[in-house]
């Protein structure tokens, strides 16, 4: 490998760790170097691996994020707590959930773009009401492990136990642990954080950084959440088949 080649995936690494953007149109010359030459290619995908950095790319652009196990970039579940604003691992739990029926209002699978312009808060708690309870009827057919079932039912009775929007919000405006609505706004607030959400009018729209993530989840990232939440274990189906 050319060392100029070494230096530009390294000077592109860089770049988008430092949350700049590398697309066709911005730092055009990055880009076109990534797109045109293929050790530049394969030298950046090597060294974030090495970083434990996830690389994807969206309508001409590059992003990056951490890697499961990334603890330099990416979050413990103490610094997510803080940044979304709640106190324990079943509020964050909850999030958790939030965020993956969120996308899945945008999308059903990595190919089943489902056209959706934006998502408002009321969307998104009729999708988690319709998962949580599909999840705890047994008569859905899902096969849970005793930490699965009870951790499931934990976030049903806390959800359940939510009004749509507290007393002293009827509105429905504020972010807070007091409400169905205030639990997706404080999601919400993250997503837009993140840079991963646009608000505009109390209408969320998903910026290409959601969309490359959103897209690569599907294609190479889907865990045991995915299969309790769609009943498609593909391992199972790979064994019957056999």
């Amino acid at each position: 490998m050319e060392d100029r080649s070494l230096e530009k995936a390294l000077e592109i690494a860089a770049t988008l760790i430092r949350g700049e953007a590398v697309s066709s149109g911005e730092n055009i010359a990055l880009y076109e170097e990534y797109s045109s030459n293929s050790q530049v290619y394969d030298a950046l995908r090597l060294i974030l691996k090495k970083f434990d950095m996830e690389l994807y790319e969206y309508n001409n652009a590059l992003f990056v994020s951490a890697g499961e196990n990334n603890r330099c970039f990416g979050f413990t579940n103490e610094e997510l707590r803080r940044a979304l604003g709640v106190k324990v691992n079943k509020e964050l739990f909850l999030c958790y959930l939030i965020t993956y029926c969120t996308m899945t209002e945008f999308y059903k699978t990595s190919g089943n773009y489902t056209y959706t312009e934006f998502v408002r808060h009321e969307e998104v708690i009729r999708a988690v009401d319709n998962v949580l309870a599909n999840v705890i009827d047994r008569s859905a057919g899902l096969v849970l492990d005793e930490v699965e079932e009870n951790s499931f039912k934990t976030l049903a009775l806390l959800w359940d136990e939510l009004p749509v929007t507290s007393t002293d919000d009827i509105q429905g405006q504020r972010a807070a642990r007091n409400s169905k609505t205030g639990y997706v706004k404080l999601t919400f607030n993250f997503l837009v954080s993140q840079g991963l959400f646009i608000e505009n009018q109390s209408k969320y729209y998903p910026t290409d950084r959601f969309k490359a993530m959103a897209e690569n989840y599907y294609s190479n990232n889907r865990g045991r959440l995915y299969e309790i939440l769609t009943g498609d274990n593909e391992e199972e189906e790979e064994n019957a088949a056999d």
